[in-house]
């Protein structure tokens, strides 16, 4: 099991940056497939960004490419989501999750079995 905690979270102006982490518990976080996900008021968990364990295959979701980058740390247990040229419609609760198997679509919520608690990101224009 891996216990996982997301930080950095904050209110950032549109056409800003942050920057997220996730830390995770354990001694196998090279063996978990990495994402993040995120949630704005009213509407469904999406999709953002998704790392294989090895960290060689990165993942965007449509509205996000080229503006957010996800990377991952194994030797720190930790995956990062580079967020640049923010936007309103970026505003949201942003979740980290991992996935211990090596099956499922990576943009599907039902693939990450461990999820963090979320932190909030709030784009302000």
């Amino acid at each position: 099991q891996v216990q996982l905690a997301e930080s950095g979270g904050s209110l950032v102006q549109a056409g800003g940056s942050l920057g997220l982490s996730c830390a995770a518990s354990g001694r196998t976080f090279s063996t978990y497939d990495m994402a993040w996900f995120r949630q704005a008021p009213g509407k469904e968990r999406e999709f953002v960004a998704a790392i294989r364990r090895s960290g060689g295959n990165t993942y965007y979701g449509d509205s996000v490419k080229g503006r957010l980058t996800i990377s991952r740390d194994n030797a720190k247990n930790t995956v990062y989501l580079q967020m640049n040229s923010l936007k309103p419609e970026d505003t949201a609760v942003y979740f980290c999750a991992a996935n211990p198997n090596y099956s499922g679509s990576y943009s599907w919520t039902g693939t990450y079995r461990y999820w963090g608690q979320g932190t909030q990101v709030t784009v302000s224009s």
